[in-house]
């Protein structure tokens, strides 16, 4: 009988020993794949998104590098057309420069008159307008020193022109 109860015994402790691994074991076993599963799925999307990322930066990088080649190509073979040009025109192509810079220099320089209010000219009848002649006949000369081109003498080319002292 002792035998009989040792024997009893034994056959609850596999049977607990079953129910254990059945109701504790196997599940913990079960959630710890899920969630290595779950882990490893969510590192290669992360890491496939990084590359996606890093192509498509690639991609745009290479896409923008072209477009910069293509402008500078564009610019330069726009510069040599240009000094095909003036090259062949000679000082008709260096008038026509000066001549298109002419308003914008013109509005350099009077540009800190547009915040002035009024100007008072003070003297006689004839001194105003001399004032005003040496201020115009000043022009040339800066012209000169500031774009290399003689004003008067490429004016002076002009057909038709007529140069006055």
């Amino acid at each position: 009988e002792r035998r009989k109860q040792i024997e009893i015994e034994e056959q609850e402790i596999k049977r607990k020993e079953k129910e254990l691994i059945s109701t504790v074991r196997l599940p913990a076993e079960a959630e710890a794949y899920k969630v290595q599963t779950v882990a490893e799925g969510m590192r290669t999307k992360t890491v496939e998104a990084a590359r996606a990322d890093g192509e498509k930066i690639r991609l745009i990088g290479g896409a923008e590098a072209k477009a910069v080649e293509a402008v500078g190509r564009a610019e330069a073979e726009s510069m040599r057309m240009k000094a095909s040009a003036y090259k062949q025109y000679g000082d008709a192509a260096i008038m026509s420069l000066v001549l298109e810079a002419l308003p914008q220099i013109a509005a350099e320089v009077a540009a800190p008159l547009a915040k002035t209010d009024e100007i008072v000219l003070i003297g006689g009848g004839d001194r105003t307008t001399d004032e005003i002649n040496k201020l115009v006949g000043s022009l040339p000369p800066a012209i000169q020193a500031l774009t290399g081109v003689d004003l008067t003498g490429a004016l002076g080319k002009i057909p038709g022109a007529v140069m006055t002292r």
